[in-house]
């Protein structure tokens, strides 16, 4: 019971004193997802009540099925995006239809994480490589700003492309409404200053109250700043989402894209969270079915999807949440404002809600992750770069589409071009080193010792035996070659083939083949492949200066029966 619903085992110990933790906790995050909540609907091109329903239901059944007792569940930036640009693509933004596909996006996300929760496949989030994951990001960071510029400036601009809406703003630059800059601008700069102040501020509440009072107070909205106006009150009803075949093949390209996005974003903060605490532990796997649920349930009670935000978590863990009880109090909280509250927000300037969405995802924007890669793997920068582009330019599911493929593109480089080492003894010792990162190793031209790094398979084998050809031919008088196999760690049945052809050449002209530290289960595949007898027990060692011992005729002891005793 205790693996399905993992609040049990906090749930027997939990005292006055975690009780206390998780009201302050509570209270403090519900207090930020009102008005963010509203900001990410928004973003999404969704109604503002939408945000507050999602910041209800699914908090509490993340609850109960989570591992993570910090992790502050609710819409987030990145999703609303994502909403936005894969739903808009099939649905006029605001829209019923829109709404009806945003909802049915949140019961697909969740069935596929639930789904890979089930089969134990949270390992297939490894595939989203740290440079795509961020470069997407980054992107999309950029995009979401892009996009809220003419809230904070006042303009009708209908979503596009980052370079169409900027091209827009430069042609309607004479219409920009002063006003409504000076509140979104001064909203964004409360907000930094509170944030330098104290970190446990609820900021967004607070410009949210400051804006509506000031747009109330000075009417405003009569001098062309937009406002939210009417939001319905009451709590989401139960619904079945409108569900369609047409519109699920639409509509899971951009699941899945959540599904794995929200799953990494979420459980990379559940692990950083986690590392502050010692007294339980995250389960991935259990991780996705919890979010999985977690959307599933919402999407019932008219939510969009949902993940793990990182800033919402962080304060939720430094206000004191101790258990989910945190994240129940917070979507209490949510609750009572739909139920009560909703009629203040008429005043609301959408210029806040776009500096709070501005001032969010300015952290997504990695500068120090795109130097960082510059400096220390350029591959990874241009898979950085490769997504940024493709998403701004391009869209939201291609860019993070031409970043995987560009990952599998390296992956299948980096797996065809393996490193092969020459390698030569260290002077009075028994140990091999490569002859390019060393000085004064001892080579032989007699014999060519070589290191393969990789595994052993048909993408790499033409390249293997060419790089061992080049290497031979700088060798004058070369009578053996020493393979040395502690770097090849699986060998199929096109590499085999090519190990007996080459090492049938190489005898055939007079050089003679020896293998040192071949693992077990490589064995296992040339016994299978009748190559040891083909190749000669006698021409396997357990070390490399064991194979030189025997080549130059000095005494060694023989290792044949070890390596061959077992086939571990």
């Amino acid at each position: 019971m205790e693996k399905i619903f993992p609040f049990i085992n906090w749930l027997r110990t939990y005292s006055k004193q975690e009780f206390l933790g998780d009201l302050s906790a509570g209270i403090t995050v519900g207090v930020m997802l009102i008005p963010q909540g509203m900001a990410y609907a928004m973003l999404a091109g969704m109604p503002p009540i939408y945000g507050l329903y999602a910041a209800t239901i699914p908090l509490i059944i993340y609850a109960i099925f989570g591992t993570s007792r910090q992790l502050a569940v609710g819409p987030v930036a990145l999703v609303s995006l994502l909403i936005a640009s894969g739903v808009g693509a099939f649905a006029v933004v605001g829209s019923e239809s829109f709404i009806g596909q945003a909802i049915l996006l949140s019961l697909m996300v969740g069935v596929i994480q639930l789904i890979l929760g089930l089969l134990k496949l949270g390992f297939l989030v490894n595939y989203l490589s740290h440079p795509v994951v961020t470069g997407f990001t980054s992107a999309a960071a950029i995009i979401i700003g892009v996009s809220q510029l003419k809230h904070l400036l006042g303009l009708d601009i209908p979503r596009g492309k980052v370079h169409v809406t900027l091209s827009r703003i430069f042609e309607q630059w004479g219409n920009i409404n002063s006003t409504t800059l000076i509140l979104g601008t001064s909203a964004i700069v409360l907000i930094i200053v509170l944030k330098r102040i104290h970190k446990r501020i609820p900021t967004p509440l607070v410009v949210v109250l400051l804006g509506m009072w000031v747009v109330q107070f000075f009417d405003l909205q009569n001098l062309g700043v937009n406002i939210v106006q009417e939001v319905p009150s009451g709590l989401p009803k139960f619904a079945m989402p409108d569900v369609s075949l047409d519109m699920i093949q639409q509509l899971l390209p951009m699941a899945v894209i959540i599904s794995m996005i929200g799953f990494m974003e979420s459980i990379a903060v559940s692990r950083a969270l986690q590392n502050r605490h010692k007294n339980y532990e995250v389960v991935p796997n259990q991780e996705l079915k919890a979010l999985g649920l977690a959307n599933i349930g919402g999407a019932f009670f008219q939510a969009f999807p949902v993940m793990g935000g990182f800033a919402r978590s962080a304060v939720n863990d430094q206000a004191g949440a101790k258990t989910g009880v945190s994240a129940v109090i917070s979507a209490l909280l949510v609750m009572l404002t739909l139920l009560f509250l909703t009629s203040y927000f008429y005043f609301l300037p959408k210029a806040v809600l776009a500096a709070i969405i501005l001032v969010a995802i300015y952290g997504l924007i990695d500068f120090k992750e795109a130097k960082h890669l510059w400096y220390t793997d350029k591959k990874d920068f241009v898979l950085f770069m490769i997504t940024v582009l493709a998403t701004i330019f391009w869209g939201v599911e291609q860019g993070i589409l031409s970043g995987i493929l560009a990952s599998i593109a390296v992956l299948l480089y980096n797996l065809s071009y393996p490193h092969i080492a020459e390698l030569g003894v260290v002077p009075n010792t028994m140990h091999y080193r490569n002859v390019n990162r060393f000085k004064n190793l001892e080579v032989d031209d007699e014999l060519l010792i070589v290191r393969l790094d990789a595994q052993l398979f048909f993408a790499n084998t033409v390249f293997f035996q060419k790089k061992l050809k080049e290497m031979a031919k700088k060798k004058s008088s070369l009578k053996a070659i020493v393979l040395n196999a502690e770097g090849i760690n699986g060998m199929d049945s096109s590499a085999a083939h090519m190990l007996c052809d080459m090492v049938e050449n190489y005898r055939q002209n007079g050089v003679q083949f020896y293998l040192a530290n071949v693992k077990g289960p490589i064995r296992d595949r040339l016994k299978r492949a009748d190559l040891v007898n083909f190749i000669g027990k006698e021409y396997f060692y357990l070390s490399v200066n064991e194979a030189v011992d025997k080549i130059k005729g000095r005494t060694c002891s023989s290792s044949e029966a070890l390596i061959f005793q077992s086939n571990v």
